[in-house]
């Protein structure tokens, strides 16, 4: 690493254009990738200099903020190079992005047929399979025999996404079946294409969402999908390396809003520090107002306080308990729906769960509240006569907030679904909020009841 930036810092200061272009076109594209981010003023310049396809695998692996700049310096030769080699998915995921008095100008760059498949692609919705869908795939007909279907391979599968899996259309384009490559390169070249055919088709619906895409592969196990419309017809195929893409992204966007942002859309040092603090104060906002609520909550039991004052000195035991025990549900049931592990119709065994595990972490925590309040006792006298009721009152409180915390952890994802939301807005600080409120009502509704007849008399 070290070595390819001292010989790139003296090609530089050297000047050799031909030297730097023979450099850049020997060294792998995740290694041009990372000297783009080490020299981003160069950056333009090394695109510039690339061989046309070097340039366009560079390019494609690039984050989206790095290829805007990069495109606005860019010469119109090189750019309209770039636009019409760019596989139609990667233009597509380009194009989304960017301005659309931008596109308007790059899709002119694109040959007629071209262009008319990127408006196409472009009227899909934002996060659906029609999005990352590339037209370049190989189809057969089943009354094709394998010499026909190489020598269609032959012909068409250098422009094709992959070969890997051959597609069975008829006449009307509909899709029949789809045929791994090693089936055909196995079989006497006379087999019907016909013959080869399973019926153990999976495909996917241009409609889609992304996120449903996801999981098809996970469990699939294929390098490669076909996308049809309602009618079965075969428009395009989804390849693995951009689900993995989409995955990484909606992973990424998932985690930020669990810690309690707004998903940032560029990386953490490149985004501008106005627009991150944009980002963070809305949700930190939010839970402030929320947690003022705590403070009337207090308020509202003060009389209780002043009369047992030893109540206040485990609150941050109780609410920390019950906070980090939704914040530990809510992360778990999160990750679970976006693994396709939970739907909305396994609530009631979610619920169901979450009550045992809730109680027995509870009675866990409880346990050790109570004894931490029964061997404090034999140091100090701070709990005065009255430690085991202190001591009963923080074991039973912790019980309570605990299996509270962790049925509102679990359950708010999923109704946040139900109402048409993103699950991870349901973040660990939202829950842990929401549960530091009720758990108060729930350590003082306690309290009151063990230490009743002294409150009474207190007052």
């Amino acid at each position: 690493m070290d070595e390819m930036v001292e010989q790139i810092e003296l090609l530089l200061e050297q000047n050799d254009e031909e030297q730097l272009q023979e450099y850049l076109n020997n060294l792998n594209i995740s290694d041009v990738e990372i000297l783009i981010g080490e020299f981003p003023e160069h950056g333009p310049r090394f695109i510039e200099i690339l061989s046309v396809n070097r340039a366009v695998n560079v390019f494609r692996i690039l984050d989206f903020p790095v290829q805007e700049r990069i495109l606005k310096k860019l010469s119109g030769k090189k750019i309209a190079e770039l636009i019409n080699e760019l596989p139609p998915d990667d233009r597509t995921s380009l194009f989304s992005e960017l301005h659309g008095d931008t596109v308007k100008v790059l899709i002119q760059h694109l040959p007629p047929d071209d262009r008319k498949e990127a408006l196409k692609l472009l009227g899909y919705k934002e996060d659906s399979v029609g999005r990352l869908m590339t037209p370049d795939y190989i189809a057969v007909k089943k009354t094709w025999d394998v010499n026909r279907v190489l020598a269609h391979i032959r012909e068409y599968g250098k422009d094709s996404e992959t070969i890997d899996v051959i597609y069975v259309i008829d006449s009307n384009g509909v899709l029949l079946d789809d045929i791994r490559i090693r089936e055909i390169l196995l079989v006497n070249p006379d087999t019907k294409v016909s013959a080869l055919m399973d019926s153990r088709l999976i495909s996917l619906n241009v409609k889609d969402p992304q996120e449903e895409a996801i999981n098809i592969f996970r469990m699939n196990n294929r390098v490669a999908l076909p996308v049809t419309d309602d009618e079965n017809i075969l428009l395009g195929i989804v390849t693995v390396d951009d689900i993995l893409w989409i995955a990484n992204e909606e992973y990424t966007e998932d985690i930020q809003k669990i810690g309690g942002t707004e998903a940032l859309n560029e990386p953490y040092l490149e985004i501008n520090l106005f627009t991150l603090v944009k980002k963070r104060v809305g949700w930190l906002i939010i839970l402030f107002l929320s947690e003022m609520l705590t403070t009337t909550a207090m308020q509202s039991y003060g009389g209780e306080l002043a009369s047992l004052t030893m109540l206040a000195f485990f609150v941050p035991l109780i609410i920390s308990s019950g906070g980090n025990s939704g914040s530990q549900a809510s992360t778990l049931i999160i990750q679970a729906m976006a693994l396709g592990e939970i739907k909305l119709v396994d609530w009631w065994r979610v619920m169901r769960r979450e009550i045992i595990s809730g109680l027995m972490l509870g009675t866990i925590l409880g346990v050790i509240g109570f004894s931490r309040v029964a061997i404090w006792t034999t140091f100090s006298t701070i709990y005065g006569v009255h430690w085991l009721l202190m001591a009963f009152t923080v074991g039973f409180s912790l019980i309570g907030v605990v299996l509270w915390g962790s049925l509102a952890g679990s359950m708010l994802p999923l109704v946040l679904k139900k109402l048409g939301f993103d699950p991870a807005t349901s973040s660990a600080p939202f829950v842990a909020t929401l549960v530091d409120v009720t758990g108060l009502v729930i350590y003082f509704n306690i309290a009151m009841i063990i230490f009743g007849h002294i409150l009474h008399v207190a007052k």
